[in-house]
């Protein structure tokens, strides 16, 4: 179980990165595409939460992918 964090590269674009790791696993484009690839590496390692941060470095998202576990089940309808 593995968990992600999507963040704004400061030379541009978005990464992925496990939370602890020292490199990224991603570099990406755009945001959209950095938050689908640390979803599948989180699904690969048995899931976990995924936290995406806006512009702004604020955490704006978070997603648990499955089997990790949801500690708020009804209340995340998003997704």
């Amino acid at each position: 179980m593995s968990n992600y964090t999507v963040v704004k590269n400061s030379n541009g674009g978005w990464d992925s990165r496990r939370d602890n790791a020292l490199r990224v696993s991603s570099h990406n484009n755009t945001q959209s595409e950095a938050e689908k690839d640390a979803k599948k590496f989180s699904a690969n390692s048995g899931g976990g939460e995924v936290r995406i941060q806006g512009r702004d470095r604020k955490f704006r998202d978070s997603d648990t992918v499955f089997p990790g576990h949801d500690p708020n089940p009804p209340k995340d309808k998003k997704h």
